[in-house]
């Protein structure tokens, strides 16, 4: 399902922007299970020419963690921040590891339950649905593609924030 450009209200009254400068985005949406979310999801990470940032919780779907390694492998520079969930063997994590994309452990909060990818700085794509094959397969999730570089920067912003406090993922040394 897409939407036609939009102004997104509930974000600029959420957001450090003046309330009064509207910013204006491209939205679409898609909704699990009746659609094919995680395709649409790959679609965009294999259309990457620069830059991905990453943040998950749950980060288990091969087709998009193959999507990233694509991606790197291409050069465009792959970053992503996990929840510490993905400090185990086998995870999400240590299949991106191996593919030569740094990952970082979000360890502070209780649950860094975040699930956005930022591409090229201008899409952001986010919602309810962890990148997992559960999203995709058994749950009712929602997922938006939001094409704006101002709501990306927003983001992006957030992604360095938690950076700094993020520890450099050590593959799954820490016995979990």
């Amino acid at each position: 399902m897409k939407i036609a450009v939009a102004t997104i209200a509930a974000l600029i009254l959420a957001s450090p922007l003046d309330a009064a400068q509207a910013v204006t985005a491209e939205v679409g949406v898609c909704f699990t299970p009746a659609e094919q979310c995680e395709g649409r999801i790959v679609a965009e990470i294999d259309r990457a020419r620069s830059a991905i940032r990453v943040q998950a919780y749950g980060f288990t779907s091969l087709p998009i963690i193959h999507a990233l390694q694509r991606a790197a492998v291409r050069g465009v520079e792959v970053l992503a921040i996990l929840d510490k969930v993905n400090e185990r063997k086998y995870s999400g994590a240590t299949l991106l590891e191996a593919a030569g994309v740094p990952v970082w452990i979000d360890f502070e909060p209780t649950i860094a339950h975040d699930k956005i990818i930022v591409i090229d700085g201008h899409l952001v794509i986010g919602g309810s649905y962890n990148f997992t094959a559960a999203a995709q397969k058994r749950n009712a999730e929602n997922v938006t593609f939001t094409d704006s570089p101002e709501i990306a920067k927003q983001f992006s912003d957030n992604w360095d924030s938690r950076l700094k406090v993020s520890r450099a993922f050590e593959g799954a040394v820490r016995g979990n």
